[in-house]
């Protein structure tokens, strides 16, 4: 394992280890972490879960939910794991070392509630691949790409279930096509800007197994006020 690096959020109320020069969560995973708002005693499976941070951030914000992080890559599965027993979440949190293309439900103890997913968004031919392993395979389709993500969540959820997936906006339509394709109807999407004067460049979408077809657009988020500032609502975010 690479030097890692000890890094508070919310508060202080999370202390995070992370790779130093490997795979960073990003101000994408809090912003997926904030638009889900499970309900008491639900199950909550992180799709791609990295150093564990989204189910961290969700287990911190919501004591009686249930939780599941699946990563691929072993040596951030053992990171997650840390980081969960650091904070004192072993009891909430579990954390599967394993493929989600091979992941059934037998695997986290039955079908589950919500699914969330923030997926590698590249395409394999689209652009130099990042040359360190562990950012290469989070940001390129080098182990999943977007269908599996998706068949993934349809299959791991219960009727009804919902799924939040944060996705770039210049990829947007293939992401509505294909969650409608899995099963996965969008319900509710957001557009995140770095300003209000800048065009989206990320969009975070919630879908229902089998749900009836009806979209609504929440008002977007802009990341940073005009002079520069984190945005209020990003500080509330990184808070709490």
């Amino acid at each position: 394992m690479q030097p890692l690096t000890h890094d508070p959020f919310l508060n202080g109320n999370i202390v995070l280890k992370q790779p130093r020069n490997g795979y960073r969560f990003s101000i994408d995973a809090v912003v997926l972490a904030h638009r889900v708002r499970p309900l008491c005693d639900e199950t909550i499976l992180d799709l791609g879960t990295g150093c564990g941070v989204i189910p961290l951030i969700l287990g911190f914000r919501h004591a009686h939910v249930r939780l599941v992080g699946v990563e691929i890559q072993r040596d951030l599965a053992d990171l997650a794991r840390q980081n969960v027993a650091d904070n004192g979440l072993t009891d909430r949190i579990h954390i599967v070392a394993t493929d989600m293309r091979r992941l059934t439900p037998a695997d986290v103890g039955g079908p589950v509630d919500v699914v969330v997913a923030n997926p590698p968004y590249r395409k394999l031919a689209s652009g130099r691949i990042n040359p360190e392993p562990q950012r290469a395979v989070a940001r390129h389709e080098l182990k999943v790409d977007l269908p599996q993500v998706l068949q993934s969540a349809r299959r791991m959820l219960k009727p009804s279930g919902r799924f939040f997936v944060i996705y770039p906006s210049g990829r947007a339509v293939d992401l509505i096509a294909g969650m409608r394709s899995a099963g996965l109807e969008p319900k509710t999407l957001m557009t995140v800007h770095s300003r209000v004067s800048s065009p989206a460049r990320l969009v975070t979408i919630m879908g229902v197994k089998g749900g009836r077809p009806g979209l609504e657009v929440d008002p977007p988020l802009h990341l940073y006020d005009d002079n520069g500032s984190i945005a209020a609502g990003v500080q509330a975010m990184l808070a709490s």
